[in-house]
């Protein structure tokens, strides 16, 4: 008697990421893992050889005696040939059609570079675990990497070791001869003029500080007779305050720093307080500035008025100050390293399949590998930044504590910070318009596809892995203090929603706001010193030349390696998403229409700024990064 036994095949489709270096020549090995069982570890083997990047899908059957029922994961490990050496392969993922012809997709997108088996479930998206138990899932939290990095160096020959002072403006600009843009070289033809100061604390590299002044400081001891001449017309301070067009800086956060010492030279900061006034033709100029937080007679108060150099010279030390503050505060802390903690929260917490982990992962992918690049090269001990940047040294690290201190979440939420800073109304500035703008965009996007996941808010209150990513952010990323207003949990979908939105935005526009504009605006170094070689003046009357004093030749190559170092190529830009982390169709189709928004807000950019003397691209979807890598 012979009786038939029907096997149940699986077909195993394999897929490789089309990056270099993804092709792997070892042994690949797959177990299926389902609700009724496994299958054997199977070697997927064939004429064809390794698995190579960018070509087509290689297709395989695994044979199980009977059907596994729903899968659940798949389990791979690659083994190398006993003369070939271990390699990296970057598999994108496996597609496997069961007997009962269902497709079932495993997203992996990540490197396997050892002989371990890796653990990958099932792609569609669930936020409420009920198929695998808590030892299972502890498996799962892989961190990917790259096993190459690259980092360009710009050495300008002659000039590098250089101790020497510059003679004149003439000999900058020989160095300056490379690397430049339209905006940079708008920056070296304006950088003196008192418009050009104004117009960069609107839609330069470092829009996050200027904010309306209803009210002097008291340390700000300002008079109508000071600013009287620089006031249109017969209007007064306090007319002026009250009519909400006066505008303050304040770089409290510099106040008493200890400065660094480079090339065995004490260097300065300042700790400036900056009035500025919006025109009646709707331009931002400077009307006062105090170098100094504490007012007194050894720290006066410099004037448009004032002589040539002496308004200068307190421009280029306010400047300078802008650097610092940038640099730490507003580009590393409030992008990188915010970046850094949403990114290690969610590969901590969140499983590949939930939808979280889908909408994000492409907002923080490379986030760690560019921030450990930066801890290498830029902040260590012996980073450029560290060793040549006024702030470097002791001064960083008390400039990020305070700055973490200052930090809360309505900051990050562009709509709130423009209604805090008093910015509703001002013209000319872009960085509002083009971020509200692209934060309504992504909220949309975002809202409906936690909307599609989320049915309502009771679903919300049950997703342990919400709460466990959002708690982990309060307690390592914000220090657990309240005070901040980060959410220590999530009671409703728009409360997920609107965070969500800011980690995009964050990672994306924001840091392509306080990024891409570094070389533009900073590429001529005396419009944005990285450091200052004497203090600021206690005195008017600064008769001599200003250049061999503040600057030497080195600064200005450090300023150009530091920007070049900083400023990298686009990737991905926002809203692509190579990487087929969604199954489901509605949020495919949410994607697309992402896209189709940000195309259009692109073209309106493109439209504004062909009418613009200075354009604005910073948050162009179409050069925005679509996560911290640059």
């Amino acid at each position: 008697v012979f009786f038939i036994v029907k096997m149940a095949k699986y077909k195993v489709t394999v897929h490789t990421h089309n990056i270099a270096t993804a092709t792997t020549m070892n042994n690949v090995f797959i177990k299926l893992v389902g609700e009724n069982g496994e299958s054997k570890r199977t070697w997927l083997t064939s004429l064809k050889g390794g698995f190579y990047q960018g070509t087509a899908s290689r297709e395989f059957d695994v044979v199980c005696p009977s059907s596994l029922g729903t899968l659940v994961l798949i389990e791979l490990d690659k083994q190398p040939l006993p003369l070939f050496p271990q390699d990296a392969w970057f598999p994108s993922k496996v597609v496997v059609t069961t007997p009962e012809e269902d497709t079932c997709q495993f997203p992996i997108y990540r490197w396997i570079m050892d002989k371990e088996v890796h653990l990958f479930r099932e792609g569609t998206g669930q936020h409420v675990l009920h198929l695998l138990c808590e030892t299972l899932l502890a498996q799962l939290d892989i961190i990917p990497c790259l096993p190459f990095c690259r980092i360009t160096e710009l050495k300008l020959k002659g000039y590098s070791d250089s101790k020497k002072n510059w003679k004149n403006v003439d000999e900058i600009s020989k160095v300056f001869c490379c690397n430049r843009t339209v905006i940079s070289d708008y920056a070296q033809e304006h950088w003196k003029e008192d418009e050009f100061f104004g117009y960069q604390y609107l839609n330069g590299s470092n829009p996050m500080l200027i904010r309306r002044c209803s009210e002097l400081p008291a340390n700000f001891p300002v008079t109508e007779d000071m600013v009287k001449p620089s006031l249109r017309g017969s209007s007064s301070l306090l007319r002026e305050l009250q009519s909400g067009n006066i505008f303050l800086l304040d770089y409290k956060n510099l106040n008493g720093l200890k400065a660094n010492m480079i090339n065995m030279k004490k260097q300065y900061m300042a700790a400036p307080l900056v009035l500025l006034y919006r025109t009646p033709d709707d331009k931002l100029m400077p009307i006062a500035i105090q170098l100094k937080q504490v007012p007194g007679e050894d720290n006066p108060i410099f004037l448009p008025t004032d002589s040539e150099y002496d308004w200068l010279l307190a421009k280029i030390f306010v400047r300078s100050a802008d650097f610092q503050e940038h640099q730490l505060n507003v580009h590393l802390l409030r992008t990188h390293l915010l970046a850094e903690v949403f990114a290690v929260a969610l590969l901590r917490n969140i499983p590949m399949v939930h939808p979280l982990y889908k909408l994000l992962i492409p907002h923080t992918r490379y986030t760690l590998q560019i921030n450990l690049l930066a801890r290498a090269f830029l902040i260590a001990d012996e980073g450029v930044f560290t060793k040549f940047a006024a702030s470097g040294g002791e001064g960083m690290i008390d400039i990020l504590k305070r700055s973490v201190a200052s930090l809360t979440y309505s900051s990050l939420c562009v709509p709130e910070d423009i209604t805090a800073r008093g910015l509703e109304s001002v013209p000319n500035n872009y960085y509002r318009d083009d971020g509200l703008k692209l934060w309504d965009i992504i909220h949309r996007f975002v809202e409906g596809v936690i909307g599609f996941y989320y049915k309502n808010d009771s679903e919300v209150r049950e997703d342990q892995e919400l709460h466990n990513w959002i708690k982990d952010i309060f307690v390592h990323g914000f220090l657990a203090q309240e005070c901040t207003g980060i959410p220590q949990s999530f009671s409703t979908v728009p409360e997920v929603v609107k965070f969500v939105t800011m980690v995009i935005f964050t990672c994306s526009g924001q840091h392509s706001a306080v990024n891409s504009g570094q070389y533009d605006y900073g590429g001529w170094m005396p419009n944005t010193p990285i450091s200052l070689q004497q203090p600021p003046p206690t005195i008017k009357g600064y008769k001599i030349s200003y250049l061999p004093v503040l600057f030497n030749v080195n600064d200005i190559v450090t300023s150009n390696i530091l920007l070049t170092l900083i400023i990298l190529h686009l990737q991905v830009a926002l809203g692509q998403y190579p990487e087929e982390h969604f199954n489901e169709l509605p949020p495919c189709r949410m994607i697309e229409k992402f896209q189709t928004e940000l195309k259009a807000f692109s073209e309106t950019v493109n439209a504004r700024n062909s009418g613009l003397p200075v354009p604005y691209t910073y948050m162009d979807p179409a050069v925005v990064e679509n996560s911290v890598a640059i």
